[in-house]
């Protein structure tokens, strides 16, 4: 009996050491050095026509200036990611409502940026705006982190839009924060905000589920492609503008 024992034990341990083998590694930095070669198209080739306002392309942020990578205030996506957040903006424009998109895309650089500032601790000028309750330290438990899902390219910042019967005149609906504001009012279930604050991220987080994105629940504003194209991939092209069509360049300025 004790050799039985004994030869269990040896498989198990062999068994786990198998596994450990065999258990994949974390994400790794992509070759690839231009946005096609990545599979990422911009959403605008999609939705011509897409709300954008790209907070880390300029100062209105929580770092307070242009983010390292930013190089034109576009968003880019892998394909199947932008295919689907363009029929959730084709779905919602039946309710007259519309997306405006925050950040998408996200290069390593950017995320080391982040993590920079992250661990300065003399740069505070943003913390009434955007981190009232939280010390600097605290940001790393669950907000900035060394790596972001946003650098695989399948991942969007966004919020609500409601426009008029016409389709003009669209406006942000009123989430209770707005964009990267760090703190448990951000939390998409938070009891902070107001009943209507919560069915506005309740219709935003219901009409990105139905094309397959899932929240991060301490953002509000954070989805992301369920399923994923390529995972175990990060990129670090920076975010530029698209380069121009046939039909661009035929018809001008």
């Amino acid at each position: 009996m004790t050799r039985r024992l004994a030869l269990a034990a040896t498989l198990l341990l062999a068994a786990i050491g198998c596994a450990s083998v065999a258990r994949p590694a974390g994400p790794v930095l992509s070759p690839a050095a231009t946005m096609r070669e990545a599979g990422m198209v911009a959403i605008r080739t999609v939705v011509p026509d897409i709300d954008q306002d790209i907070r880390y392309f300029g100062s209105d942020n929580f770092v307070g200036t242009r983010v390292d990578g930013y190089l034109a205030p576009h968003c880019w996506l892998k394909r199947e990611a932008a295919e689907a957040l363009a029929r959730v903006e084709r779905r919602l424009r039946e309710s007259h409502q519309r997306l405006r998109i925050f950040d998408c895309y996200r290069p390593t650089r950017a995320v080391a940026h982040f993590m920079r500032w992250a661990n300065d601790p003399a740069d505070l000028a943003t913390k009434a705006r955007h981190y009232p309750d939280f010390d600097k330290p605290q940001l790393l438990d669950g907000y900035i982190a060394p790596v972001s899902g946003h650098s695989r390219g399948a991942s969007v910042d966004l919020t609500l839009l409601q426009c008029d019967a016409d389709d003009a005149a669209c406006r942000a609906v009123d989430m209770g924060t707005d964009f990267d504001f760090f703190g448990t009012r951000a939390n998409t279930d938070s009891a902070e905000v107001t009943a209507l604050q919560r069915r506005n991220r309740d219709r935003l987080r219901a009409a990105m589920a139905a094309e397959g994105f899932r929240n991060y629940t301490m953002e509000w504003w954070h989805f992301t492609l369920q399923l994923e194209p390529t995972p175990g991939l990060l990129y670090d092209i920076p975010v530029d503008a698209p380069e121009p069509t046939k039909q661009d360049a035929a018809t001008g300025p």
